[in-house]
């Protein structure tokens, strides 16, 4: 099995950028091509044989790892699967490539692997970091209904299929809308203790936009991905959840524009998951009201 890499970097972290690319050029088994995209920043010095693209204005992450599929050529199709790797990370283990290749030959209709992502010095990963409601248990694999963006792996018979991420959401819940997408096609995605990315603890609110796209991103999931009668449904409990988080004034004051924004702005185009994808995902432990 042919794999690729595609590397979104702001160029602001050539260290680790560095370390990720000889992570993944340690790699055992076939040679992984690897493209990094320079997502509205110029790229720094990068080892021999890595594919670069330097866009000029920042495409947010499903834009810019977008363009990195296409340097494989249409959806890819250059290679059979591709790992998406945040620029900070680091594949700890030589046989996570393997590990990927096995499991992709031994499941035809597994299409998209989420890695478990531990911080470096404590090996801690974090709760938001194991894509299913019961996470408390980071170390047990399962089947899943999403997965993490910046460390996986998804074959590119799926992009094919069902398309890639979302460019307008340009940062924030782009993975659900393309997992569910898949998972309507038929395909099957797993979260995978075993196969893992060393990456630094962080706070997702680091990010200035990040109370109004998540609230934006969410609205836009629900208009573009579930039957209509799911919409009110989904969207109040998250409405809910969020009021019963307590978030600070500003934070609320974003999060309800960014709701607001959802709702009064184009979503993309609509494609209602079928009732029986309704019922897989409430199979798997993630009906899709919550």
């Amino acid at each position: 099995m042919r794999l690729g890499a595609v590397v979104l970097t702001m160029g602001n972290r050539p260290e680790e950028l560095r370390a990720l690319l000889d992570s993944v050029a340690g790699q055992k088994g076939e040679r992984i091509e690897v493209v990094v995209v320079g997502n509205g920043a110029p790229l720094p010095d990068l080892p021999e044989g890595v594919r670069t693209v330097e866009l000029e204005e920042n495409l947010g992450i499903p834009g810019g790892r977008n363009v990195g599929i296409e340097a494989f050529g249409p959806a890819g199709r250059e290679v059979d699967a591709l790992l998406f790797l945040d620029d900070d990370g680091l594949l700890p283990s030589p046989d996570t490539a393997e590990l990927v290749r096995e499991a992709f030959a031994a499941d035809p209709s597994l299409g998209i692997i989420s890695f478990r992502i531990a911080d470096p010095d404590t090996g801690v990963t974090q709760r938001r970091h194991v894509p299913r409601l019961r996470a408390s248990e980071p170390m047990r694999s399962s089947k899943v209904t999403t997965f993490l963006g910046g460390a996986n792996a998804a074959r590119t018979s799926v992009l094919a299929q069902v398309g890639g991420l979302p460019d307008e959401f340009f940062y924030a819940h782009e993975e659900t809308d393309l997992a569910w997408r898949a998972l309507d096609a038929g395909w099957g995605i797993e979260y995978r203790a075993d196969m893992v990315l060393h990456h630094p603890t962080t706070a997702p609110s680091r990010h200035a936009v990040y109370h109004r796209m998540v609230a934006r991103n969410r609205v836009w999931l629900a208009r573009r991905n579930l039957p209509a009668l799911l919409v009110p449904v989904y969207l109040g409990v998250w409405l809910l959840l969020t009021l019963a988080r307590r978030p600070s004034m500003p934070a609320l004051k974003a999060w309800l524009g960014g709701f607001k924004e959802g709702w009064t702005t184009p979503a993309g185009p609509r494609r209602p998951m079928r009732w029986r994808t309704v019922w897989r995902l409430t199979r798997l432990g993630r009906p899709p009201v919550i």
